[in-house]
């Protein structure tokens, strides 16, 4: 990565070392993701290995269903998947910071069934998947996607550990290990004219890392010390950023990137992002090399002080999506959710 970009534009990382068994170029590969990290907390990725037709399926077969009746995606309606949290809701029934966002969208994650552990044990967010009749393609769409993502959510957590001194492995052999995974489809439509019609809201998001598919519409804004930048689409790349619990891990060495959505195309927006995230069960405690950084650590932009948490990620997960669905709170996570 040249010293010399201009600043604003977000980095990109060619991870392609990472997915092989020799050390060549991964240090270099850590260096910029350390970079990255430090300075904005979002960087492209390239050298991923997925491959371009499993988006171009995932994205026929996700707007074949957003182009169905209201009712037809109501049938697969997320009270419907119950603790599992899984499934459709339509525009306006999101909010970020307590204002509903301009889209639809999909809930998916791990596909488990009732033999699972996890699913046996009550925990929520685990469990089936809710998938729509009138499109079949769409469930191994969405299969081979996460599957294809997790793999690539462990190699660039492979560049994180590495650039934070640990083995390769940290992540792979601890906190993913059995990961939190958690994917989502978002339609945002064209505002009304005349309106802001934000898609979503200034927000951060909540475990380690997400990588985002976004469509050539563009409409992805990241906060930066200079002021918001846009990240716009690049063929070929994901876009990765730093959740809260990277955050936390790191003592605030590296900062969970508030970010939003205003779609300004004028056409429909699709945007996919894969949220890779710890064992729900996991308490995050910073690294012993980063928890004197830690115990001083500086409400952010929100006010919230991450190292103020105590408790499991699941904790942490579940308050804050009580706070973006919160009438499916209180109607399936009534029990669980703090």
């Amino acid at each position: 990565m040249a010293d010399d970009r201009p600043f604003g534009i977000l980095p990109v990382v060619d991870v392609a070392p990472l997915r092989s068994t020799q050390a060549a170029g991964s240090a270099e590969v850590a260096r910029q993701i350390e970079a990255a990290c430090r300075e904005h907390g979002f960087f492209y990725v390239t050298g991923h290995g997925v491959a371009p037709d499993l988006l171009a399926r995932l994205t026929r077969a996700c707007a074949a269903f957003f182009a169905l009746p209201q009712a037809a995606k109501m049938e697969i309606a997320m009270a419907r998947g119950g603790p599992a949290w899984r499934g459709y809701f339509p525009v306006g029934a999101e909010l970020t910071s307590g204002r509903p966002d301009l889209k639809e969208g999909l809930y998916f994650g791990a596909e488990l069934g009732g033999d699972d552990p996890r699913v046996r044990a009550g925990l929520p967010l685990h469990g089936p998947n809710l998938f729509p009749r009138q499109v079949p393609e769409l469930r191994a769409a969405v299969l081979d996607y996460i599957g294809a993502l997790t793999d690539l959510g462990q190699t660039v957590l492979r560049g994180v550990a590495l650039s934070l001194g640990l083995d390769a492995d940290y992540f792979a052999a601890g906190y993913t290990a059995s990961p939190t995974v958690l994917f989502r489809v978002f339609r945002y439509p064209a505002p009304p004219p005349g309106e802001e019609g934000w898609g979503a809201g200034e927000h951060t998001d909540y475990g380690l890392l997400t990588l985002l598919a976004q469509d050539a519409n563009g409409g992805l804004q990241v906060r930066t010390p200079g002021g918001w930048i846009d990240a716009p689409p690049i063929e070929g790349t994901f876009v990765a950023n730093i959740g809260d619990m990277l955050d936390r891990l790191t003592g605030g060495w590296y900062r969970s990137t508030p970010h939003r959505v205003r779609n300004v195309s004028g056409r429909d927006r699709f945007s996919f992002p894969f949220f890779f995230d710890p064992d729900f069960t996991a308490e995050i405690p910073p690294l012993p090399e980063r928890a004197a950084v830690a115990d001083g650590g500086q409400p952010r932009w929100d006010g919230q002080n991450l190292h103020a948490h105590r408790g499991t990620y699941g904790d942490y997960l579940l308050g804050k999506v009580s706070k973006v669905f919160p009438q499916l709170r209180r109607e399936v996570l009534t029990d669980e959710a703090p």
